[in-house]
């Protein structure tokens, strides 16, 4: 006797055997019970699902001569000949291979006549959404008012495809996936009934790869079985016939990309190329990885949406607390494409490799997401103070010169642009020394842009050895170059307590902005801080989309709470846009510094 597949053997022949489908199993059931029988059905849903046996189980209930509470008895010859495939009462049609015009005709010739035996004709045409256009037309008058005898059970995987005139003729009723539990449920029965040896663990993870289809688990559950004939079916046989990988795999790689090793990722998928895993599988699995990390950072209680243990759970959580959401998405994001791509390539493993590089390297990319990751990861280093200027920045004095907290000479201690997004010798907002930003000012945008310039506290800014004097060229160290410069910007006298709260909001901005949501936190990066009266400071905005985030009254309370909190200072924030053409450059001084400065020759005249 030849062998028969699992699928085929254990294909449910009751309603009681459907797993999953409870919701269409018991509305079908009372309908054969009552006899409130429809004339067509839809049945839709992902593959797997049991669209086709529940067909075939509601063709031999409405034929059965005892029906057991509206499933069929199995034992009647109405039955039996369904069942052996033997009756002319149910007609299986595939519509991949007869979409035409001419195979409808011959359906509408056959419903005119009624059953030999039995009480219903039952055609049960599968995938449904192949039928051509002229086809679907042709059944449309069938469909709607056929015989009292004739019932049509349409099946198909894609009912976006089916024509609205068609679904509106139907009782529709969508099959879910089958949940994991479910399937591993089913598994654990058949392998008992098989008495085929098989860890829990693997029937778990073959639950998982069939992806709520349970005739692609059974499917695979054979195909390892047959591999490991005679031998207990372990979790590391499964891995190995299906070329996946372990979650420790995973956690490595990870880890890697978030320490930008890129020689550590190459060398964990050369391994895996060498073991023989499956690239398309791979990529599939570590989205999953990365998924899981990401119900951890977002959602509450994710503990309970996870089916694993303890332990992993715990190293789960270890590997959730190195990335914050953003990043997370924006590796969901590059590993999905890749998922998409991957499949018609030629050359899997360098498309992977691409794309793991740039996992590591965000700087590779230019959209929001990886920009956004290369800042979060110069704050991390700025706060521990890990952070080294390049070689070619460094300034020819003292290397501990300045009190910028970099250890780097050449850079100023102050933010080069007052108000600016960044920590003290942060740049401006092009982000490079010496150049342009779009309001034409340098990108040390200081007072006058420059080191050698005077700061807000009228003291020349630290900048290795550069020369003190405005209209002087100012030495940049190794940079091989010299800033020309600067114009003094617009001088404005403020009272002195006005002054202090200014410079005390202006030197801590970064600080304030980073205690703000990551959501949040972008919209702030190029804001300059400027008096507004007494105990007020407005932000100024440089575009409308982040003017429109951040000038939100509750951000702005959330800004007020803040800085009441830390500095004990009560004060209040308002928003405004920045005008085309306007310089940000602003020296703010105190009236006492004014009065000093003020000098006049007095000449009298006779």
């Amino acid at each position: 006797m030849s062998y028969t597949a699992l699928y085929r053997k254990w294909r449910p022949q009751i309603f009681e055997d459907v797993k999953g489908q409870d919701h269409i199993v018991t509305t079908l059931r009372n309908q054969v019970s009552s006899g409130r029988i429809g004339h067509a059905y839809l049945f839709c849903g992902t593959r797997g699902t049991g669209k086709t046996s529940v067909a075939k189980i509601f063709a031999r209930a409405v034929n059965c001569e005892h029906p057991v509470n509206g499933s069929p008895c199995g034992t009647c010859s109405s039955c039996q000949q369904i069942g052996a495939g033997n009756s002319l009462n149910v007609m299986e049609i595939d519509a991949a291979s007869n979409n035409g015009v001419e195979n409808i005709r011959e359906i509408r010739e056959q419903v005119q006549y009624p059953p030999t035996e039995g009480k219903y004709r039952v055609y049960i045409i599968d995938e449904v959404h192949m039928l051509s256009t002229g086809a679907f037309n042709a059944l449309l008058k069938t469909l709607e008012e056929p015989p009292s005898y004739v019932i049509f059970i349409l099946a198909t995987t894609e009912v976006h495809r089916i024509p609205i005139t068609v679904l509106s003729r139907c009782q529709r009723y969508d099959f879910r996936r089958i949940t994991a539990d479910t399937i591993a449920a089913r598994l654990k029965e058949l392998t008992d009934a098989e008495r085929m040896p098989v860890e829990e663990r693997a029937l778990r993870y073959l639950a998982k790869a069939g992806d709520g289809s349970m005739r692609d688990a059974l499917s695979l559950l054979d195909q390892c079985a047959a591999f490991h004939y005679g031998e207990t079916l372990t979790y590391e046989h499964v891995l190995d016939v299906l070329g996946a990988v372990d979650n420790q795999v995973f956690r490595e790689l990870f880890i890697a990309i978030r320490e930008n090793h890129v020689t550590d990722c190459i060398r964990t998928l050369e391994e895996l190329v060498a073991q023989g895993r499956e690239l398309s599988q791979f990529v599939v699995d570590f989205i999953w990885y990365m998924r899981n990390l990401l119900l951890l950072k977002t959602a509450e209680d994710a503990e309970e949406l996870l089916d694993m243990s303890e332990d992993n759970l715990k190293l789960l959580r270890e590997d959730a607390a190195l990335a914050d959401e953003n990043t997370l998405m924006r590796y969901i994001r590059v590993l999905s494409e890749l998922s998409n791509r991957i499949r018609y390539a030629s050359q899997k493993r360098v498309l992977v490799e691409v794309a793991l590089i740039r996992l590591a390297r965000p700087e590779m990319e230019e959209n929001l997401d990886s920009i956004l990751e290369r800042l979060e990861r110069l704050e991390q280093k700025a706060e521990s103070g890990a952070w080294m200027a390049p070689a070619s920045w460094q300034g020819a004095g003292d290397p501990n010169a300045g009190d910028d907290g970099f250890g780097a000479a050449g850079f100023s201690g102050y933010t080069g642009q007052p108000g600016h997004f960044g920590e003290p010798g942060a740049f401006g907002q092009s982000g490079f020394p010496n150049q342009p930003d779009a309001s034409g000012q340098s990108g040390f945008s200081g007072q006058s842009g420059y080191p050698g310039q005077p700061n807000d506290a009228g003291r020349p800014m630290a900048s290795g050895q550069a020369g003190g004097q405005p209209g002087e060229m100012a030495q940049t160290g190794n940079m091989g170059m010299a800033a020309p410069a600067a114009q003094e910007g617009r001088v404005v006298s403020l009272p002195k307590a006005q002054l202090e709260d200014l410079n005390l909001i202006r030197n801590e901005w970064g600080k304030i902005i980073r205690s703000m949501g990551m959501s949040i936190r972008p919209s702030f990066r190029e804001t300059v801080v400027e008096p507004a009266g007494d105990s007020c400071l407005c932000i100024v905005f440089q575009d409308m989309m982040n003017f429109s985030m951040g000038s939100r009254p509750s951000v702005l309370g959330e800004l007020e709470r803040y800085v009441e909190q830390t500095y004990g200072k009560s004060m209040y924030f308002k928003a405004r846009l920045r005008e085309n053409g306007e310089r940000m450059d602003t020296r703010y001084i105190s009236d006492e510094e004014l009065k000093e400065n003020i000098h006049m020759e007095i000449t009298i005249e006779d």
